[in-house]
């Protein structure tokens, strides 16, 4: 694929390009909360058909379908600033993983579209839901990493762990523990088992639930995530207690995102699932994600070169363009 062959432009459409892939970042996440809007209202179905809401481009946007063809519309821009992306990388980007990887969120983010549009003629199957929501978290990580590998940082790599820290690793797994735990709450809300326990901190005022139904599994499952994230996180912040400034920020920024998420979580029962709760409860946990995600690729491109593997987060001139 062929490149801008002058090489002041090329400098400048990539330092331009790096202010337009972090602009992406918040409009993603308002992308997540019109999405988490619709789920949190109750107005997945307030527009029955797809491609079009009621047969038209534009509908009134009354009750319900204020919220999901609003959804519609930003997904749309968010797709078609997508395409933006993805040529202007492929203009002026020199590595060609960050080219192949801009293709593949223009690819997920049409993914995202058809599993939206199926959820709504399928008439909201849970399974559908879910995977609608879990892409869309994905979706968010690819753009966060993209942001970060445009961003000036990506090539100066002055932050350097010691070979045997613990840190990249319980970084890793937080992040992964996390978007688990995502998908778990995914399944919750579209099973519509938010309240399936009715009770916090107590589960049906003990312990352990007295029954079992899929909603209450479900739910409890979730508590339980939250418990095991929680103390992985505390765990990551611990190690990070050493590491230098540009990687305590975010281990620290953890700790206090993910005691905001506990008490979302909690209030979402205390408030009998108040919409604007629950829609800050999807917002957040994606934010904690994408901090997580941004504290292990750091982490991980801080140890030495020659105690990774090759495929380990690409450095600087590691994979030819």
């Amino acid at each position: 694929m062929s490149l801008n062959s002058n090489p002041i432009q090329r400098s400048k459409g990539r330092e331009w390009l790096a202010v337009y892939s972090r602009s992406l970042v918040p409009a993603v996440l308002f992308l997540l909360v019109a999405g988490a809007m619709v789920t949190s209202t109750g107005s997945g179905l307030a527009v029955p058909d797809w491609p079009l809401s009621f047969g038209k481009v534009m509908p009134p946007m009354q009750g319900g379908v204020f919220y999901e063809h609003g959804h519609r519309m930003v997904a749309t821009s968010i797709g078609l600033l997508t395409i933006i992306l993805a040529a202007w990388t492929s203009r002026v980007e020199p590595r060609s993983w960050v080219r192949r990887l801009t293709w593949g969120a223009l690819g997920l983010v049409i993914l995202q579209g058809v599993v939206g549009g199926a959820t709504v003629l399928l008439r909201l199957p849970v399974w559908t839901s879910a995977l609608h929501a879990c892409l869309a978290q994905g979706f968010f990580l690819v753009i966060v990493f993209l942001a970060l590998a445009h961003s000036p940082s990506w090539e100066k790599r002055d932050t350097e762990l010691p070979s045997d820290s613990r840190l990249p690793r319980l970084a890793l797994f937080t992040t992964l523990a996390i978007y688990g735990q995502l998908v778990v709450g995914a399944v919750m809300r579209h099973m519509n088992a938010a309240l399936a326990i009715p009770d916090f901190p107590t589960v049906f005022g003990g312990v352990l639930p007295p029954h079992w139904t899929p909603e209450i599994l479900v739910h409890f499952a979730h508590r339980v995530g939250a418990v095991i994230v929680t103390v992985l996180i505390v765990a990551t912040a611990l190690a990070a207690r050493h590491a230098p400034g540009s990687l305590r920020t975010p281990a620290r920024c953890m700790l206090f995102i993910v005691a905001l998420q506990v008490l979302l979580g909690a209030s979402i029962v205390w408030t009998s699932r108040q919409v604007a709760v629950a829609t800050l409860h999807v917002v957040v946990g994606a934010v904690l994600l994408a901090v997580s995600m941004v504290l292990t690729v750091k982490s991980r491109r801080a140890v030495p070169d020659r105690q990774k593997a090759p495929s380990t987060f690409f450095a600087p001139g590691e994979v030819p363009a």
